[in-house]
């Protein structure tokens, strides 16, 4: 039964968070930063950021920790949500709205009930959606996704066997509302948690895929997700319990998701160069394109 319910919720995140992002791309175009196109030195500064960003996680007290993603989660859907909800005031009333129902249902309900977890959610989810548009309409593309999921691969490798410093950013927010995850929790049996990070990985690569080759790119990102981000993590956890008799604390997704990533990419790119944003016409740009009315000919009198 756990493991069952672990997949479909698994997958089930995760395909709802490619699902919303793919929609957001088609429906909405984010402004551009003028900061030219990603390169080797930007994916070098994200894994800075992404190293250091635990570290300044654990370093805050306990009370204050929530207290800081609460106020990240509305920054990154204040930036991102801007071009759906352009008035300031009423845009900040529904962030306003969704942060403190995350505070409640931890409050009503504890941080083991379905919904807090709902909530929460619900909020990674739309942060997730927002920061992948603004990397992906801003200039990043597969093959520095790609680069990044496989550099994002070992440091969870290291950082979950090695150093233990997962556990321990996972131990910190326990009993915190707020937490970098998404999944669903029923009681103390049933379970299923998917990291923030791995929602943002997911959604990068489906989404510059598809960006990049259009549908086979995007049918590519999807098999993968289901695949090597749902399935293989939730198998090589129960395989693992069943032939040691202890399951392991943590099961990095990206161990199996990066590098199947990485090899999906050097197979896309063979279909050809990778389409930029201004190569791609979306629906809503074709319906207030103008319409050009066709000229007729007029009939002039033979002589």
């Amino acid at each position: 039964m756990s493991v069952f319910f672990q997949l479909a919720v698994t997958a089930a995140l995760a395909l709802a968070v490619v699902v919303g992002t793919i929609a957001y791309f088609r429906a909405v175009r984010t402004a551009r930063p003028p900061v030219g196109v990603f390169n080797g030195r930007d994916i070098f500064m994200m894994m800075g950021f992404v190293l250091a960003l635990p570290y300044v996680y654990l370093a805050l007290p306990g009370a204050v920790l929530p207290v800081v993603l609460a106020l990240v989660f509305a920054g990154g859907l204040s930036v991102g949500y801007q071009p759906l909800v352009a008035n300031g005031r009423l845009r900040w009333a529904l962030i306003t709205a969704l942060i403190a129902s995350v505070l409640v249902t931890h409050l009503a309900f504890g941080e083991t009930a379905p919904p807090y977890w709902v909530a929460n959610s619900c909020v990674v989810g739309l942060v997730v959606v927002s920061a992948t548009n603004l990397n992906v309409q801003g200039g990043m593309r597969l093959k520095n996704v790609a680069w990044f999921l496989l550099a994002l691969a070992a440091y969870d490798a290291f950082f979950a066997w090695v150093v233990p410093l997962t556990q321990e950013l996972a131990d910190a927010v326990q009993g915190y509302p707020y937490a970098p995850a998404a999944g669903l929790r029923i009681g103390e049996d049933l379970g299923a948690v998917v990291g923030m990070g791995d929602l943002l990985a997911y959604a990068l690569f489906t989404t510059t895929a598809y960006k990049a080759y259009g549908k086979p790119g995007l049918r590519t990102g999807i098999a993968l997700v289901v695949l090597f981000g749902a399935a293989a993590p939730v198998a090589a956890l129960h395989l693992i319990a069943a032939a040691t008799g202890d399951a392991p604390g943590i099961i990095p997704a990206q161990v199996f998701f990066g590098p199947a990533a990485f090899v999906a990419y050097q197979v896309l790119r063979r279909r050809g160069p990778e389409r930029r944003m201004a190569d791609i016409v979306l629906r809503r740009d074709r319906e207030q394109a103008p319409r050009q009315t066709p000229v007729r000919a007029e009939a002039r009198p033979v002589a």
